[in-house]
């Protein structure tokens, strides 16, 4: 059976490439992981025919990180999608140079299927929208950087 070391190693390699499916053959064991806007469940089986080497593309390299938020931001409270709009044709719930209060809803956040309306829960003016519409986003990523009235 693969080590848990190595699947949270496989699991950060598709998150940095931006990967939602990766299958691994060998001679003994075979795996799939898939990840996407709802969780799924890591398969593990037995192979059941000839096992086929994997062919492994070369990893494109990290993208560079974000610069790091100096001032006060709005986090993610979940895992999801990130919408800045009600709908596609709409504006944006909220603008750079906005400011905002704690009951302020600044996005949408799309988790199985549910649209959940974020506040700001804090006072500022918007500095920058740090995610994009449609990304994914984690627990705790940071949305918006704020600076103070």
């Amino acid at each position: 059976m693969m080590e848990i070391a190595k699947l949270k190693d496989l699991v950060a390699l598709m998150k940095a490439n931006d990967l939602t499916e990766v299958e691994l053959r060998g001679d003994k064991e075979s795996i799939v992981i898939k990840r996407g806007g709802a969780p799924a469940p890591v398969q593990y089986a037995a192979p059941a025919q000839a096992p086929v080497a994997p062919a492994v593309p070369a990893a494109p390299a990290a993208p560079a990180a974000p610069a790091p938020v100096a001032g006060p931001a709005i986090e993610s409270p979940m895992v999801g999608t990130f919408y800045s709009a009600p709908n596609p044709d709409a504006a944006p719930f909220v603008k750079v140079g906005q400011s905002v209060t704690p009951d302020t809803v600044v996005c949408i956040i799309e988790a199985m299927k549910v649209f959940n309306e974020i506040k700001a829960e804090k006072s500022g003016v918007v500095e920058s929208v740090l995610a994009k519409n449609g990304q994914s986003v984690e627990f705790g990523q940071k949305l918006f950087a704020l600076r103070n009235a």
